[in-house]
């Protein structure tokens, strides 16, 4: 997605039944300058960082303002196990085919780094693009003393167009001189691989396993083309705690399930689609295996950390102004719970009535009743707003008989930034599960209807 200075200023939008809905100012450019206020609370000042690991970014002339980061480059001091998942999009982008490639090959150990572009896609672009991708992992393993393919790539930006190799191939040996350990570090990691984000998405956090104390640390970029399978846009993860390579593999498959293939912005699966998770070991201990210790507890702390993750970029969601949680509660296998979240979760309809604060739950219950779910029980489904503020739900629809509803307390609702819809199928088999979702306004359209010029 390409990054565009130009900042958009939307006249009120009036709606008969209620007070006036503005499309806030949408800020391209990632800088302390251009984080809108209302965005800034989710930016890091300070950060918990893994041992063994050193990072950085900068502009090496991807992104035309001649400013803006658009390299990024992490490197482990020891090789690291690794693990990936991709898109399962037919058209995958070269970084994810030579990523993928690498880390079969290598069976996730002796990883290394993980160089990011963006600005450029480098996908639907031929054998070209496939050399192109190589030549990024070539110059990278050439830095870090490795004479084998062990860096992870990714790309993000424009499909369709060939990358400027040459001004990546001469910023890789630039990043790794500035590399680092500390805040700032990696929060410039963090830039450089945005596009259409207002700000930055970087987490990382202490956790115990035993008697050890390990950290985590987690970026991710998106605002638009979010709706995965898989992963997400892209989305990065790396702890200095010792994990084998297939236990490492087995904990991302489960957490990015309840994470980052647990939200959706438009409903659109990009091409280049990644999340990478590195365990490098630097704080000691005894490996991590499947079954073994710790394996449990590591598992909890990777899948609280990438859904913390995945929530940032639906917050970042291209014209989005509200943050929306989707429970879907009682259904027969938790798959039901979640392909019925997940359509109303990427309904245009339930999207547009949240972003208008209509309380249209017809909508919810419409999208509910297409989703191919078998065993939904309409006289036993119920639909309820939830408040974040810790007020009274409000009733929609009980066990297939609508409410009374209070129109004025629903908009009240729906102005809130964060909202929770609760939808029960009352199949009685008791499963649930949880997606995150916004909505759709005009600035999305304006965002995506120029998107290239």
């Amino acid at each position: 997605m390409l990054t565009r200075k130009a900042i958009k200023v939307f006249r009120p939008i009036f709606f008969s039944h209620t007070s006036p809905v503005v499309t806030p100012i949408r800020f391209y450019a990632i800088g302390p300058a251009t984080i809108p206020p209302a965005k800034a609370k989710y930016v890091p000042q300070s950060g918990e960082y893994p041992k063994g690991y050193k990072v950085g970014g900068i502009h090496c002339g991807i992104k035309k303002d001649g400013k803006s980061l658009d390299l990024a480059l992490v490197t482990s001091d020891v090789p690291a196990s690794a693990a990936a998942v991709f898109t399962k999009n037919v058209f995958k982008a070269a970084p994810v085919l030579v990523s993928r490639d690498m880390l079969d090959k290598r069976s996730g150990r002796g990883i290394r780094a993980l160089v990011a572009n963006s600005g450029c896609a480098n996908a639907v672009t031929g054998k070209g693009g496939m050399e192109d991708g190589l030549a990024m992992g070539r110059e990278v393993d050439k830095l870090v003393g490795e004479t084998e393919p062990s860096t992870i790539i990714m790309s993000t930006g424009v499909i369709g167009q060939r990358l400027p190799i040459d001004k990546i191939l001469k910023g890789i040996p630039k990043a790794h001189e500035i590399l680092g350990s500390d805040h700032d570090a990696w929060m410039s990691t963090a830039k450089a691989i945005c596009t259409t984000d207002t700000f930055p998405k970087l987490s990382s956090r202490a956790f115990t396993v035993g008697s050890n104390t390990y950290r985590i640390v987690g970026m991710a970029k998106g605002a638009g083309m979010i709706h995965p399978n898989m992963a997400t846009l892209l989305g990065f993860m790396a702890t200095d705690a010792p994990v084998e390579p297939t236990t490492l593999k087995s904990i991302l498959t489960y957490a990015v399930e309840r994470s980052f293939n647990a939200i959706s912005v438009d409903g659109d699966m990009s091409t280049n689609d990644t999340v990478a998770i590195l365990a490098n070991g630097a704080a000691g201990g005894e490996a991590i295996k499947e079954g073994g210790n710790g394996y449990e507890e590591l598992k909890a702390v990777v899948t609280g950390f990438a859904e913390d993750l995945a929530k940032l970029v639906v917050r970042d969601g291209e014209g989005a102004t509200k943050f929306v949680t989707i429970t879907v509660k009682d259904a027969k296998t938790f798959e039901d719970a979640k392909q019925v979240a997940s359509t109303i979760a990427r309904s245009p309809l339930v999207k547009t009535a949240l972003y208008g604060r209509d309380a249209n739950w017809g909508r919810i219950l419409c999208a509910t009743g297409y989703s191919g779910v078998d065993g939904v029980v309409p006289e036993k489904t119920n639909v309820s707003f939830i408040p974040t503020d810790g007020s009274k739900e409000l009733k929609l629809l009980v066990n297939g008989e609508p409410e009374n509803v209070d129109e004025e307390r629903a908009s009240e609702i729906l102005a809130m930034e964060d909202l929770e819809i609760s939808v029960s199928l009352g199949t009685g088999g008791g499963q649930e599960a949880v997606y995150y979702t916004c909505d759709f306004s005009h600035e999305y359209i304006t965002i995506n209807g120029d998107y290239r010029t």
